[in-house]
């Protein structure tokens, strides 16, 4: 039992800490303090609800259906490939720079990214559902749950950690100077992401 939870938190671990468009999205809502409870529910519920249904077997249906992959990669080509363009654009206006002022996003607007970049990366898929549904069935018929426990304990730790412990970064990025280089860095980082996966 502990042992299948301890599994399925560090393999969720280090499946979910490399730097991906959700969790740079993340990272800046939390930085603007802007809907970060809303943000961080909406990544660590849907994160919890792909790791079920890996481990509920739902990964075997994905594997066998290639075209829906195929869909939500083209998806997620487009939206990538237009959250990055804006970011860049969003670099531009020194308004939209700082922390505490300037443009801000809806709720609505925030919580709806956040949704489009965990549902439509194909990646997702193939590591939290393929991936993390393989390596929970060879913990056994009982083992499997409680890997999946540990697995969503683990997102739940690093989107509550990243949402949360970004404004510690708050007074580096006091100057609206390096609001302009994080948007920059996360349309660069958005746009390679759609490439990566127009390529791949």
């Amino acid at each position: 039992m502990l042992d299948s939870t301890l599994t399925g938190l560090v393999t969720g671990l280090s499946l979910i800490v490399a730097i991906g468009a959700q969790n740079a999205y993340v990272l800046r809502q939390g930085l603007a303090r802007e809907h970060v409870g809303g943000v961080v529910l909406v990544c660590t519920l849907s994160d919890v609800a792909l790791i079920v249904a890996g481990v509920a077997g739902i990964g075997t249906i994905v594997a066998e259906a290639p075209w829906a992959l195929t869909v939500v990669r083209w998806l997620g080509v487009a939206f990538l490939g237009w959250y990055g363009v804006s970011s860049l654009l969003r670099a531009r206006r020194t308004e939209s720079l700082r922390a505490n002022g300037g443009r801000t996003t809806s709720r609505r607007g925030a919580l709806g990214r956040a949704v489009a970049l965990t549902w439509l990366n194909p990646h997702v898929y193939l590591d939290t559902v393929l991936l993390l549904g393989s390596v929970a069935n060879h913990q056994g018929s009982s083992g499997r749950w409680w890997f999946a426990l540990g697995a969503c304990v683990a997102s739940t730790l690093w989107f509550t950690g990243l949402g949360y412990g970004a404004r510690l970064a708050g007074p580096v990025l006091a100057d609206p100077r390096a609001w302009q280089v994080l948007d920059v860095v996360i349309g660069v980082l958005m746009l390679v992401i759609a490439l990566r996966l127009a390529t791949g």
